[in-house]
């Protein structure tokens, strides 16, 4: 087990609206922390009224990025310009490498009275940012858990965590030594 290191920062995210009027919290960038390579961005859009969420992120591009998208309550419709749409729900992910450029829209179901997840934008490498664009729909019943100690549960996207290996496959990696890596907690 690796060993735990401590926690460098606390950033408080500052309230922004995206989209068409949707009501987010942003960790970063900002003032606290504007260069965290290769993430490019960290939202959550938790809350418990309609009025914050439900306009929602009509169709608007994307390029040169992967997107990951985490919904841990509620439902968010995609839709993208290669075809793809599914529905995330509680405990779903998606995986959107934009590369070369998608244009696509996520808008949460209207009838829910509660949406609550993450996203994260990762800067794709210069070699790969005209790569093949890409969507992965990542249902909760494929996303196995680890608990690698009493009361922890990882739930486990992409990569390897004790043996157990995630189902999202082909991400960009970095050139980033392990050394340099960047906790988010």
């Amino acid at each position: 087990m690796p060993t735990p290191r401590k926690v460098a920062k606390i950033i408080r995210p500052a309230v922004v609206l995206e989209g068409a009027g949707v009501r987010l919290r942003r960790s970063f960038p900002s003032s606290a922390a504007d260069y965290v390579d290769p993430f490019l961005l960290f939202d959550d859009f938790g809350s418990d009224n309609p009025e914050d969420f439900k306009k929602g992120f009509p169709w608007h591009p994307h390029r040169g990025i992967e997107t990951v998208t985490y919904v841990l309550d509620g439902v968010v419709h995609h839709r993208d310009s290669l075809g793809n749409s599914g529905t995330i729900g509680s405990g779903d992910a998606q995986w959107m490498t934009a590369g070369s450029g998608i244009m696509h829209e996520e808008m949460p179901d209207s009838n829910r009275e509660r949406l609550i997840g993450f996203q994260l934008w990762v800067n794709l490498p210069a070699s790969q940012k005209m790569t093949t664009p890409r969507y992965q729909n990542v249902a909760s019943a494929s996303i196995p858990e680890v608990h690698p100690a009493p009361g922890v549960t990882v739930r486990v996207i992409t990569g390897e965590v004790a043996g157990v290996r995630g189902p999202v496959t082909e991400i960009a990696l970095t050139s980033r030594p392990p050394s340099e890596g960047l906790g988010i907690f």
